[in-house]
């Protein structure tokens, strides 16, 4: 379907198939924390570092247009819940496919949370979503975590190979998961998922050398790249970072080279 294709170059990167996406939906999961409070600044910093799309809840996408600077690709997140709720490991259905493609949406995503006792409505919600993208052809972000009251370890790799798969099975185009900890087990949830896999990157962490540790992991495992908030956007440097990250995944960068480019050093 060529509208999907003519999408998915707008958020991927049509030589190396690889992709760097920066979500900013987590204002209705924890607020607004650092980072997000001027959307409009934050994202031309993450655009100027290359960054392919972000992730949006569609009330901001009016606050986040820019009428100048590099363009960058619009994700829709149909999915929400808040730290406030009983359970929020619940996701609910708050955008249609429809709705976003009227937001000038290039794609949209979902959450689903595997291994907790709301795991049904979930998965009928990625159904119904998936149907209605394929229709629309409407590339399809799944966001994919073993995460509930039957999880012992959300980062364990056959839960995250479990998770992965079914992301791809149900119809996503690209699916986001967690890193498993190492190139050689994260090769594995690679191989078992038929679809692009890009990694979260979960709580924000101290260490930049940890962080581009893990996305070198990540691809030289065959992930698809990135899909990180907190890291990028609550870094001090959210231009450079991407600037970093473009550098491994589409270059095949070292973690020495990535740091020297964040760094502000010549490579």
């Amino acid at each position: 379907m060529i509208g999907k294709q003519i999408r998915m170059e707008r958020i991927i990167n049509r030589e190396t198939k690889k992709t760097i996406i920066v979500p900013l939906d987590h204002g209705v999961s924890v607020g607004p924390i650092d980072g997000i409070r001027n959307l409009t600044a934050t994202i031309q910093k993450v655009a100027e570092g290359g960054a392919n799309a972000i992730v949006e809840h569609k009330g901001l996408v009016e606050d986040g247009l820019r009428g100048s600077g590099p363009d960058i690709g619009l994700i829709i997140h149909l999915s929400a819940s808040t730290s406030l709720s009983p359970k929020p490991n619940a996701k609910t259905i708050v955008c249609s496919v429809e709705e976003a493609i009227r937001l000038g949406a290039d794609a949209v995503s979902v959450h689903v949370n595997l291994g907790n006792g709301d795991e049904k409505q979930m998965l009928n919600d990625f159904g119904r979503i998936s149907y209605d993208a394929r229709n629309w052809g409407m590339p399809l972000l799944a966001m994919m975590y073993p995460r509930g009251e039957k999880i012992r370890d959300e980062y364990d790799k056959e839960a995250i190979k479990h998770a992965a798969r079914v992301g791809a099975e149900m119809g996503a185009d690209i699916v986001k998961v967690s890193y498993t900890g190492s190139a050689e087990t994260f090769r594995e949830v690679v191989e078992g998922c038929f679809r692009p896999v890009v990694i979260a990157g979960g709580p924000k962490m101290d260490s930049d050398r940890d962080i581009l540790e893990m996305v070198k992991g990540a691809t030289d495992a065959g992930g698809a790249g990135v899909s990180m908030g907190r890291n990028v956007f609550q870094h001090k440097n959210p231009r450079g970072l991407v600037m970093a990250f473009s550098a491994i995944i589409n270059r095949g960068a070292s973690v020495e080279e990535a740091m020297a480019i964040l760094q502000g050093e010549a490579v």
